[in-house]
């Protein structure tokens, strides 16, 4: 198995996110999509209208920017450039040039993500994961899925993707502490994982060492998620 610089494999698939320490956020009854930002006029997909566009099934492995990798997961979903194309694009204001799109959970989180990524042949809107319905920990009731970038791309608890014409500012969350370690961070604007894109101005080997240190703490505080979200599989 060939993974990418820095990473080493782990057993199972811990929860990871802003919120480790605290229940993950309650699903709404009937949850929904938001579309807002350059668009037309701003609009609301029910999540169940998923199931009316193309399936794709996707086995991937899924990497953490702290260097731990779970492999092959097996998501379903749809391609988000299906999403895209079919549901958001038709209501993009005339001669509007989307350059990238934010990604937020129901828990606050949110990543900037560039078109060029956003609509990459592997990134799904995901809403099971090894042949069951996404459960709390890892992001139901759907969520982003971007398998070549490090997975604080990969949003979980989709309900709001914003469009937009420019670099959007940095506003990864509305806790102002959290807010604040991830500008301290700075992660990397693309965040790819073959390229080793971890911190935005710092060489990777230099942030290592960091990351792998905080590993043992996050399958801590993590352990919920990491024995019961991922079925018997190949290691």
């Amino acid at each position: 198995m060939t993974l990418p610089p820095g990473q080493r494999p782990i057993d199972g698939f811990p929860r990871f996110g802003t919120h480790l320490h605290r229940p993950p956020p309650a699903v709404p009854t009937d949850p929904v999509i938001e579309i807002s930002g350059a668009v037309a006029k701003s609009f609301a997909v029910p999540l169940a209208a998923l199931a009316t566009l193309p399936r794709r099934e996707l086995t991937s492995d899924f990497h953490c920017v702290a260097g731990w990798s779970a492999t092959h997961l097996r998501w379903e979903g749809v391609a988000f450039e299906t999403f895209y194309r079919m549901i958001i694009e038709p209501s993009v204001q005339p001669d509007t040039s989307v350059t990238h799109l934010v990604f937020e959970g129901l828990d606050g989180y949110r990543s900037i993500v560039s078109m060029e990524d956003a609509l990459a042949d592997d990134v799904l809107i995901a809403e099971r994961l090894n042949g069951s319905p996404l459960d709390a920990d890892h992001g139901a009731p759907a969520r982003l899925v971007s398998p070549n970038q490090y997975g604080f791309v990969s949003t979980k608890h989709l309900c709001h993707i914003e469009l937009h014409t420019a670099e959007p500012t940095e506003n990864y969350h509305p806790s102002p502490i959290i807010q604040l370690g991830l500008q301290l961070v700075k992660p990397h604007r693309r965040a790819r994982i073959w390229q080793e894109e971890r911190h935005r101005h710092l060489p990777a080997w230099s942030v290592r060492p960091v990351y792998r240190h905080v590993i043992p703490a996050i399958r801590l505080l993590s352990a919920r998620g990491s024995r019961r979200s991922r079925t018997p599989g190949p290691p």
